[in-house]
């Protein structure tokens, strides 16, 4: 009978939703769809300009649907009625303001086309006054409540975002009454369990971003957030105090879901969680694993016994928090703001000619010209890599600095830029572009350094996403500047693959984790060793790395 058990995990990035149908036994996938976000692709609700990236309910709604309705119809007659669990995994911090019956504001008529009432991307950096004023207010508490979160708060959390909004929207703060996570907000909605008081919260989401921590009580006392923003008077007792771990049943669906998504009422909902969070679960991660889910930006996650982990509290990362990986070991995050988005950068910057030049050009027929500008776009990245990997290391005489996006760890600063130096009249794009990728190589390198300076031990590294698939080049680069093997995790959607690992503990058919992982990981596609003669190479760019970054934090940033 197991093996007529299946489960669906579906996964929100941060342009697109993924659902995969996974044999609960097994973990073979027996099928899968993908949904762009149809308002998002639009380019609605953002302004780069500001780093601001809303996202509206209505497209995480519709591409539930329709992901979920697709992936059943690739599958064979009567797979439905076998589904028993469903979990997601989320991008985070992305909340958004709800009403008093825990619906987000711009699924209200009067603020349908309101960013400030959508959900609030994680990678939007319109709240950084916010997140050092909670800096600031938190060193000179009674209590730092930024202690568990790598003692600095970052404008990508959910304070900073919800106490921003609440200021800067008269009529949005009017009506707001509580704010919800986009990981809890759907499994309460399709449980139909959302008034904010009764959301079963994710431990993973209240105890990475919203600075909450069992031993104080939970979230942030109510004179402190008043302190920061008098605006956010009353939020604390519309909230919660007791967080759940991802291995716990919310519900099951209620009829209106049931019937939208063409399942039986009686599938389990598990607590939701973060991407990386349940990707790293996904990746078959155990303690002393650091495993790196590599996408338009990279989170870093770990998990540590109680007794290794002691009383350790690790500066400069973004937390560490009892459960929010695996129940029972503490998770440990961080990662950077900017990885795949930096090369998407330069891919823009180069094809700017084509599509403001090339576009124009009456030589040719317009259905010429967009197939010439796609496949040359399409084709940019592979090239670059290709070029730039015949280029010796010894010979790699551009440097940069992978602030882009600004920093997430270690030591969270979204004020920083980016910096590229070192360039001649010989400086070519694959030279750039090699020195873009040893960047973010250098970046991640900063990080692995916090955590071994820090006595958190690292035997191997595991990378998922679609970078670790598809690049041998950064992979390599990769591995030669940590000089660490890395494993490639097969499965392409592992964020998906740990979300299903969660239903199927959810749904009864696993008593924990661990058992689930072991039955339905599905292994590694390709490991990387890393060349030791290029490792003594990068030792000292990384060093100029270090000497120019701090150059540029410190000179640069305003």
């Amino acid at each position: 009978m197991r093996n007529d058990k299946y489960v669906i995990g579906l996964d929100y990035g941060s342009d697109s939703c993924r659902a995969v149908i996974v044999n609960a036994a097994t973990g073979e996938e027996i099928a899968s769809a993908v949904k762009y976000y149809p308002r998002w692709m639009e380019g609605k609700y953002c302004n780069p300009l500001k780093n601001q990236y809303r996202q509206h309910p209505l497209d995480y709604m519709e591409s539930l649907e329709t992901t979920v309705k697709e992936a059943l119809t690739k599958c064979p007659v009567g797979t439905a009625e076998k589904v028993v669990g469903m979990a997601f995994d989320t991008t985070g911090s992305t909340p958004v303001l709800t009403d008093k019956y825990g619906t987000p504001l711009a699924l209200l008529p009067e603020f349908t086309e309101n960013p400030n009432a959508m959900f609030v991307l994680w990678k939007d950096h319109t709240a950084i006054k916010e997140a050092a004023e909670i800096n600031e207010l938190a060193k000179r508490w009674g209590i730092d409540y930024t202690a568990y979160e790598g003692g600095i708060y970052s404008s990508e959390w959910v304070w900073a975002k919800m106490a921003h909004i609440l200021r800067e929207d008269e009529q949005v703060s009017k009506v707001a009454y509580s704010w919800i996570e986009h990981c809890d907000w759907l499994p309460a909605l399709i449980t139909g369990k959302t008034k904010p008081e009764e959301v079963c919260r994710s431990r993973c989401s209240a105890g990475h971003k919203a600075m909450w921590l069992e031993k104080w009580g939970g979230l942030p006392s109510e004179e402190f957030l008043t302190t920061l923003e008098p605006k956010l008077t009353g939020f604390r007792s519309h909230l919660f105090e007791k967080t759940y771990t991802s291995d716990t049943k919310v519900g099951t669906l209620t009829k209106e879901w049931a019937d939208k998504l063409g399942l039986p009422l009686n599938v389990s909902v598990a607590v939701g969680a973060f991407d990386c969070h349940m990707g790293a679960v996904g990746a078959e991660i155990t303690p002393r694993t650091f495993v790196r889910v590599i996408g338009t930006s990279t989170c870093d996650i770990m998990v540590s016994s109680y007794e290794e982990m002691g009383d350790k509290l690790v500066p400069g990362i973004c937390g560490q928090v009892d459960g929010s990986v695996i129940p029972g070991m503490i998770g440990l995050e961080a990662g950077q703001s900017g990885f795949g988005d930096i090369y998407a950068w330069f891919k823009r910057v180069l094809v700017w000619p084509l599509e403001n030049i090339l576009s124009r050009s009456t030589l040719i027929d317009k259905e010429t010209k967009t197939k010439l500008i796609e496949e040359t776009a399409d084709k940019i990245i592979p090239v670059l890599s290709e070029e730039a990997a015949k280029v010796p290391v010894c010979e790699s005489t551009i440097l940069a600095v992978d602030w882009m996006n600004g920093r997430r760890t270690p030591d969270a600063n979204q004020l920083v830029k980016g910096t590229i130096t070192g360039l001649n009249l010989a400086s070519s794009a694959p030279l750039i572009f090699r020195a873009l990728v040893e960047a973010t190589a250098f970046g991640s390198k900063a990080i692995i350094d916090r955590f071994l300076e820090n006595g958190i031990k690292i035997e191997s590294v595991i990378g998922i996403g679609g970078i670790s698939l598809k690049s041998p080049f950064v992979m390599q680069t990769l591995a030669d500047v940590l000089n660490m093997p890395i494993k490639v995790a097969k499965a392409e959607q592992a964020c998906a693959f740990g979300a299903s690992m969660f239903a199927a503990v959810a749904a009864g058919i696993y008593t924990k984790v661990e058992e689930a992982q072991q039955a339905m990981g599905q292994g590694f596609a390709k490991e990387y060793q890393p060349n030791h003669e290029n490792h003594q190479t990068y030792l000292a760019l990384y060093e100029k790395y270090r000497k120019l970054g701090n150059f540029t934090e410190k000179e640069l940033f305003i």
